[in-house]
């Protein structure tokens, strides 16, 4: 098939998602498909017409996650056009001559619905889920309000519009943006002064901060595809908390997978995560989140629609468990979502 890795843009996980896109870019081409790794926001500046015969290869070149969030500013002024255009030159026409785009973005420009409804505009197929899904999974406060009227339990919340915003929470809390992922923007408090300070540093990410009950207890993860759970993963950082750091830096967290929980831990996360799933209506695959408290309550936190393809990604470790290459699951990813459209 004729691919389209799609990958970095202009969100906070710009540098996460060029790394899952290389991965993906290696694993297809090496399965046997015509493919070209492109950035969604800088495009393309040569003829579209010959951008599949020229093969030009990049994916060498993509740098390493960093410890710090990409400069979203320094990438913006690096586009030739100066143009602030989500697409870059060029982007539409080549996945439209593409047999379907293989979606590597991450953050709020990838995983929040609007290129997959641009997308089914033009008739471009792609890969993981809906316009519709997508936009309720990348909103936190909408993910809530989804789990609870359909039975899924998740810690209580509420929804900020100001920092000024005169509610006290109970502490410890934790305040997070309402659209992001990589856990950017989240911040534990344990008192006011902490609160304040967190509060402050989230709006300047976003209009809408969340602020969540505190569940003490370990950290889980579990991917579900078309609809079936894969094995859990124990996610357990060496210190703090499953940050942005944490997440891409080697050697910075333990991945215990399978989990090491009981048999009745696993298959209430596993209902829980497919429960989640269909709560929000996503198709072909998904990863939800989850805190278990030390005497097995679950809480499910959030999905994430487009998850992580990094050599420190939790899905491919899933995958992994159950007999799944990294080659394996993208093309079982291309397999499940081609069904979308049959």
């Amino acid at each position: 098939m004729r691919i389209v890795v799609l990958a970095g843009g202009i969100s906070t996980e710009r540098d996460v998602s060029l790394m899952s896109g290389s991965r993906i870019y290696k694993a297809l081409s090496e399965n046997g498909h015509e493919t070209i790794l492109l950035d969604v926001f800088l495009g393309y500046e040569g003829d579209p017409d010959k951008v599949f015969d020229l093969h030009i290869d990049w994916a060498e070149k993509v740098a390493p996650v960093r410890e710090e969030e990409p400069d979203i500013l320094e990438v913006i002024k690096s586009r030739k056009d100066q143009s602030n255009m989500l697409f870059g030159p060029n982007v539409i026409r080549i996945c439209k001559d593409a047999d379907i785009v293989f979606m590597a973005l991450h953050g709020d420009c990838g995983e929040n619905g609007k290129i997959q409804a641009t997308f089914d505009l033009f008739d471009i197929k792609y890969t993981g889920t809906d316009a519709l899904s997508s936009a309720l999974a990348m909103d936190k406060f909408l993910t809530k309000q989804m789990f609870r009227t359909h039975g899924v339990k998740t810690p209580e919340s509420f929804l900020l519009k100001s920092p000024d915003d005169p509610r006290v929470p109970e502490f410890p809390c934790v305040v997070k943006i309402c659209s992001g992922g990589s856990s950017i923007g989240v911040y534990i408090t344990r008192d006011q002064e902490e609160y304040n300070e967190a509060l402050q540093k989230a709006f300047r990410y976003e209009g809408k901060v969340l602020v969540e009950q505190y569940i003490e207890g370990r950290e889980l993860t579990d991917c579900v595809i078309e609809g079936e759970a894969l094995p859990i993963v124990e996610i357990v950082p060496l210190t703090g908390f499953y940050d942005y750091k944490n997440k891409y830096q080697a050697g910075s967290t333990n991945e215990i997978c399978p989990a090491q929980i009981s048999e009745s831990a696993t298959k209430k996360i596993q209902e829980m995560a497919i429960k989640a799933y269909h709560a929000l209506g996503i198709q072909t695959y998904a990863r939800m989140d989850f805190i278990m408290t030390e005497d097995e309550e679950v809480y499910c936190l959030e999905a994430n629609t487009l998850p992580g393809m990094t050599p420190l990604s939790l899905v491919p470790q899933e995958a992994a468990a159950i007999g799944k290459s990294f080659n394996d699951l993208c093309e079982w990813i291309l397999e499940i979502s081609l069904k979308k459209y049959a």
